[in-house]
């Protein structure tokens, strides 16, 4: 199992993931100062944190703000289709948050982004979500998996094309500090130094082997591997213009300064 970047072990549950936030900060991780960088000259971006039941609304609302953003947690329309930038998290099960967003239209609101160029970053579940589908077992994204069980497949937003699926690992789910191998060009690490580590909790992703649609569209990949290689983020691709679509695997918003770093950089694009 991988660090804790300060040298810590990793054996928490996902909520304890706080505390581990808090004391990764001012470690490792493209040195980030706590609320210490600003956008000067430039007006708060306003971010919607879309609100479709999720568990970590509250915790990617702080960890924007931190980094600059004028933040509102909403499933108002209006406000999500007119905001600088919109951002899904997303915990547990894929169809659960898929039914979740589509209770309250996010489906839609995210094409509808998409196709207005407007910046959209998924995160953790909320990253899956936006391809084409899921496949998952009983238990969710962090759930044991019965042996010689068969997958049910969820129909996803289809941002992206790909499906989710579990990760062939030894141990699952993964969850702990990991780095990511960023993609040459990434809007997201600029300026985060290789070896960097984020925090992770999940037993499902983009598997390396299921990627190849994603490449052919364009995307920038970052990668992460758990037993095999998976995409642990991705930028553009989704045909719009400029590369509006982003996101991450792992918790920005629970990686201290690293993922702080991270998401100042995604404020930069807005």
């Amino acid at each position: 199992m991988p660090r804790e970047p300060k040298g810590r072990g990793v054996a928490w549950t996902e909520e304890r993931s706080d505390e581990g936030r808090r004391r990764s900060e001012g470690g490792r991780g493209g040195g980030w100062g706590a609320g210490s960088r600003r956008r000067a000259g430039k007006a708060r971006p306003r971010v919607v944190v879309l609100d479709y039941g999720s568990g970590n609304l509250r915790s990617a609302q702080r960890a924007l703000a931190r980094v600059g953003a004028d933040v509102e947690v909403t499933a108002d329309v209006g406000a999500a289709l007119e905001c600088d930038g919109l951002a899904v998290p997303g915990v547990g099960a894929f169809a659960a948050c898929m039914a979740g967003l589509r209770a309250v239209g996010g489906d839609k609101l995210i094409a509808q982004r998409i196709e207005r160029s407007r910046p959209v970053l998924g995160i953790c579940v909320g990253m899956q979500v936006l391809f084409a589908a899921g496949v998952e077992l009983a238990g969710g994204s962090a759930g044991v998996v019965p042996p010689g069980q068969h997958g049910v497949r969820t129909e996803g937003c289809g941002a992206w094309p790909g499906t989710v699926e579990r990760l062939e690992a030894g141990v699952l789910p993964h969850m702990g500090w990991n780095t990511v191998s960023a993609a040459p060009g990434s809007a997201l690490f600029k300026g985060i130094a290789p070896g960097t580590r984020f925090y992770f909790v999940h037993s499902y992703a983009l598997r390396a082997a299921a990627a190849g649609e994603l490449v052919a569209a364009g995307a920038l990949i970052s990668w992460t591997e758990h037993g095999e290689r998976f995409a642990a983020a991705a930028e553009g691709g989704a045909g719009e213009v400029g590369g509006v679509l982003a996101a991450t695997q792992f918790h920005p918003e629970k990686s201290g300064d690293a993922g702080a770093a991270l998401l100042a950089n995604w404020l930069e694009t807005l």
